[in-house]
């Protein structure tokens, strides 16, 4: 996309790509970089968080994003605001709250999770996360877009409404949570369908029968996946016995092994 290269930021997304950090270590060693967690409740870990690279000189970085938005993970910013103004916004993104007493990180620099995040957002509320970012680019999609080996450049523009100033720890919705919690089952649908060879969307169909049969800890999800790929014709049954959710998986699998022989 062309428009991106009218940022003025990036955001690198280090954790999610050590290697970038790395990259920029050995090949833009000179640039001035702000950390994000410095200064935060993530402040040990400044040197391995994103880190937020000024491109107003950087031409040869820019094209990098551009050409090799693959190697260069993150978000593209275009703010006109001052970098203490701007770096205070970011810092304020990083941790959230939800439900009543459950506080987070958001790591809305990472192109999958913004991908999500913002697409939960309507106009209120993206005046609010993008508070002085005028716009927003970033080179992502989906866990499903890259299944399908169609992710691609996203933008958004700030819909500059009038609104409360993000707050400190602030809530999440509950649209965003749902979101967000849907980034992470498919995240976890593609890697079970990078290491078993299986299409994604029939392993994201698995994943959703085994919610709807109440599978939701990780482990037993895992264990119904196993089963279910042993048994992909067999219909999921109602009313398990058993007290637990690994009780219930067990029942199933002993009824389809005695169905079976």
């Amino acid at each position: 996309m062309i428009a991106a290269q009218s940022a003025q930021w990036l955001l690198l997304d280090v954790p999610g790509s050590p290697e970038a950090g790395w990259n920029l270590q050995q090949r833009f060693a000179d640039i001035p970089c702000y950390a994000l967690f410095e200064n935060t409740d993530l402040h040990v870990l400044r040197d391995q968080g994103p880190q937020l690279i000024e491109l107003s000189t950087q031409s040869s970085l820019m094209q990098c994003c551009h050409d090799e938005p693959a190697d260069w993970p993150g978000l593209l910013l275009v703010s006109c605001a001052p970098s203490e103004q701007l770096l205070g916004h970011l810092r304020r993104m990083l941790t959230v709250t939800f439900g009543l007493h459950y506080k987070g990180l958001l790591s809305y620099y990472n192109p999958f999770i913004a991908s999500y995040f913002f697409d939960a957002c309507d106009a209120r509320e993206l005046s609010r996360w993008l508070g002085p970012i005028d716009k927003l680019y970033w080179h992502g999609g989906t866990w499903a877009d890259r299944a399908i080996g169609s992710l691609g450049w996203l933008h958004l523009v700030n819909p500059r409404l009038a609104v409360s100033e993000l707050a400190i720890d602030d809530n999440l919705s509950l649209r965003q949570q749902s979101t967000l919690q849907a980034c992470l089952l498919e995240r976890h649908a593609w890697h079970w369908s990078r290491s078993t060879g299986h299409d994604f969307g029939a392993i994201w169909s698995f994943v959703q029968e085994g919610l709807e049969q109440g599978f939701s800890e990780r482990t037993v999800l895992d264990g119904w996946l196993r089963l279910r790929l042993q048994y992909p014709s067999a219909t999921p049954e109602e009313h398990l016995p058993g007290r637990t959710q690994q009780e219930r998986l067990d029942s199933l699998r002993n009824r389809w092994q005695s169905d079976r022989s």
